[in-house]
């Protein structure tokens, strides 16, 4: 005697919701929490940051060239505040998300204090450099 699926047992609605349930687990497996950004708008968003900021040189703030993946107070020629100098952290684009979230809590003591507070801006602003900043 074959024996009923234990789903079928719970009747047509509850099976929806299982099976929603399920789906909705199982799509978001292998990805990111965070979408990928948008580069040509982060190109965009970028003029913001030129009144401190270059990819190519030292201004107010360090330039950008190869800020994805460079380790933090490293340009030569840009006076780092000691708090980012010393903190040695690499730039990956998690720590950039931080960074640009709140650099004061992220690196207390850092001289930023610009704040990104959307995560799509800040996505898109990583994705720009990541492609813009090599």
């Amino acid at each position: 005697m074959e024996r009923p699926s234990p789903i079928a047992d719970l009747g047509k609605g509850r099976t929806l919701v299982i099976l929603a349930a399920t789906l909705l687990a199982t799509s978001s497996v292998g990805h990111t929490a965070k979408a990928a950004g948008d580069a040509t708008r982060g190109e965009i968003l970028y003029q913001g940051c030129q009144d401190c900021h270059s990819i190519e040189k030292n201004d107010v703030g360090p330039m950008h060239k190869g800020v994805v993946g460079r380790t933090s107070g490293i340009v030569p020629g840009y006076n780092y505040s000691p708090a980012l100098r010393n903190a040695k952290i690499v730039w990956t684009e998690e720590n950039l998300d931080k960074w640009l979230t709140d650099p004061q809590q992220f690196i207390p003591g850092t001289k930023m204090f610009y704040e990104v507070n959307n995560p799509k801006d800040r996505a898109d602003l990583i994705a720009f450099l990541k492609e813009h900043g090599r």
